[in-house]
């Protein structure tokens, strides 16, 4: 088994792109470095299933909450609600919530409505809230700032794609900008520059599988062992030695992610 390298901070292995080799994948994460990987919640009524992964593997960590594509059919969740269900010893984290004017799927107005309850139970646990902005930067930048004003909560801006404003904005508010196989692609040459900008305590590294591979994998279906590709394409943009990359967003994900378990052997250097 490969040395605990590194973390994958998103990916939904409850999505039954995963359902024939569920165990494998685990395997293969592993046998690739990845030592921890948090199965992200869409739906808090599906919350279950991720729930029994996430118990059967003692690597696999969960969050709760719902997707702003969800946000039509679970707009009633209550904050009470993702508190009671955030206090399970796997869940580590509150979301994805947020913003997405991609897809016409969910009012406007809905999705802030549910953003702004979750940005309150990542308040009131001190988990980090997963943020999903998608087309939506300025709305995004504006309920940060609002519900900054409120009192501070920890975030992560997920699988980040959009602009240096909202990730400048997501570090001046203390939050975390995390990177997925996008950033590897050929053509994400501004979102590598992003990517440089940002402090280096600051960076996670995620797969956001089972979609968006990245190279040598891009088109296929994306699993957590592929975060590495990730993290090795964003270190030789960052002029940075893998190892100590890999280090980096390790560190940087357990501080973020508190509630998590250090799983690393108490023995590294």
């Amino acid at each position: 088994m490969s040395t605990f390298l590194l973390v994958d901070s998103h990916c939904h292995l409850d999505f039954p792109d995963f359902d024939a080799d569920r165990e494998g994948l685990i395997d293969r994460a592993k046998s690739a470095g990845i030592g921890l990987m948090v199965s992200i919640c869409t739906q808090v009524s599906k919350h279950d299933r991720i729930l029994q992964i996430a118990e059967q593997f003692p690597c696999v960590f969960a969050s709760i909450g719902t997707h702003p594509l969800h946000a039509a059919d679970e707009n009633e969740v209550p904050t009470e609600e993702l508190i009671r269900l955030s206090r399970h010893p796997k869940v580590v984290a509150i979301g994805e919530a947020g913003l997405d004017y991609h897809y016409d799927r969910a009012p406007h107005d809905r999705q802030e409505r549910v953003f702004r309850r979750h940005i309150a139970a990542a308040r009131e646990t001190g988990l980090p809230l997963v943020i999903h902005a998608r087309d939506a930067d300025e709305a995004v930048e504006r309920i940060l700032f609002d519900e900054a004003g409120k009192g501070a909560f920890p975030f992560v801006l997920h699988c980040f794609t959009a602009g240096r404003r909202l990730a400048d904005v997501g570090v001046e508010l203390g939050g975390y900008v995390s990177f997925s196989g996008i950033a590897a692609f050929k053509n994400s040459t501004g979102l590598r520059e992003i990517a440089a900008s940002i402090p280096r305590d600051r960076i996670l590294v995620e797969t956001d599988a089972p979609y968006l591979a990245p190279p040598p994998n891009r088109g296929k279906r994306n699993e957590p062992a592929f975060v590495r590709d990730t993290a090795e394409a964003l270190a030789a943009a960052l002029d940075r030695e893998f190892e100590a990359f890999a280090r980096e967003t390790t560190d940087n994900f357990f501080r973020l992610f508190r509630k998590a378990p250090d799983l690393r052997p108490s023995d590294r250097t």
